[in-house]
């Protein structure tokens, strides 16, 4: 049985993608989608996988505290970890990378999972960053103001927090330690000592200012050459917005996947991508078809190759899924993840395309 947070997810999935179903005008949307020069998807997947090595090197940088690691070797550890964003919910991916990593590498799960933390929180400022600095450019619609401002104090807050934890470590791991001792049951202390040392070992790439600005504006690259996809993608359909427009769009649909959807953030990323093309004079169905393009675009190639190297890697769904259940305290699901997760997309799809219909008629 799958938790109650995969189905919660589902459920906003399937709203989501009704909401935005039950108003599109559908023999545009297919037009729109037989026009397409999709030769343009070759430069946009180029230059995606070009931000997903940005991804891995900032990782690398990340990690150097604790191990050395080629990038040539941490490049598939970093596509399989998306790739398992893609399948499982809530982001389970960042615990399958961290937990191929400890298989390959040796480095704790604990310490690589607060870098990832780390890598997470700063792709946060950045979005918030390219709704500010996109200001005087674009309006932002008044709908994303208040989701704009409530994750900036978010992510700020979050930053200060980690900021502290990492520039006093042994007053951080005494804290650690009162705190432990206070709340959790005698028999497990030494583990989660254990756990709470590791994890702040992970954060020790705060402690350099230097390596703060290091990690902040690889981040910044790492999606300015993702919107560049946005761009490239762009070009393949029958309108024209500025550079950064697609900044804040980026920035919109990329803090809005941060709300519990179905596997592969069906539906959240489709109606925000929408919503804001559509607020900048895009027809509706372009929007549409543009938006789910992407998506795929963005979907589909790191998901294959993941498998690819998931295979190589020779691990199993059995071996990935046991360590996401134990990583979350849960006993281990008996159902295939690449499975459920497509059924879940598919009855969502489904479901949404079948009210829109009956709606239609009505």
């Amino acid at each position: 049985m799958r938790s109650w947070k995969f189905w919660l997810g589902v459920a906003i999935s399937g709203f989501f993608v009704y909401w935005t179903a039950s108003r599109l005008d559908w023999s545009a949307f297919l037009g729109a989608l037989q026009d397409v020069q999709y030769g343009w998807l070759v430069p946009a997947i180029l230059v995606y996988f070009g931000a997903v090595w940005a991804r891995t090197w900032r990782w690398h940088y990340m990690l150097r505290h604790m191990a050395e690691i080629p990038l040539r070797r941490l490049f598939p550890i970093v596509v399989i970890g998306y790739m398992g964003n893609n399948i499982y919910p809530a982001r389970a991916g960042e615990v399958i990378r961290s937990y191929v990593l400890k298989r390959n590498e040796g480095v704790s799960v604990s310490a690589s999972l607060a870098t990832v933390a780390l890598e997470r929180l700063f792709d946060g400022l950045v979005m918030c960053f390219f709704v500010f600095i996109t200001l005087p450019f674009v309006p932002l619609p008044s709908i994303y103001r208040a989701v704009v401002i409530g994750f900036s104090l978010l992510f700020f807050v979050a930053l200060g927090l980690f900021l502290i934890l990492a520039a006093k470590p042994e007053r951080s791991n005494n804290l650690a330690a009162r705190l432990i001792a206070w709340v959790v049951p005698e028999r497990v202390r030494p583990k989660v000592s254990d756990l709470a040392a590791k994890f702040l070992r992970g954060l020790e790439s705060l402690r350099s200012p230097r390596e703060v600005m290091m990690i902040f504006m690889t981040s910044v690259a790492i999606w300015l050459t993702e919107t560049t996809k946005y761009w490239f993608v762009m070009q393949a359909f029958p309108f024209q917005v500025s550079f950064p427009v697609l900044m804040l769009m980026t920035a919109i649909v990329n803090l809005v996947t941060t709300i519990p959807a179905a596997p592969g953030y069906v539906g959240t990323f489709d109606t925000a991508g929408i919503e804001v093309l559509k607020s900048f004079g895009v027809q509706p169905s372009i929007a549409a078809a543009y938006t789910i393009v992407l998506h795929v675009a963005l979907w589909l190639p790191i998901t294959l190759l993941g498998l690819f190297y998931m295979s190589r890697e020779s691990l199993r769904w059995k071996e990935i899924d046991t360590a996401v259940s134990e990583r979350r305290g849960a006993a281990p699901t008996k159902q295939h993840p690449s499975g459920s997760s497509l059924l879940g997309i598919l009855a969502i799809m489904t479901g949404a395309a079948a009210l829109a219909l009956m709606r239609r008629l009505a």
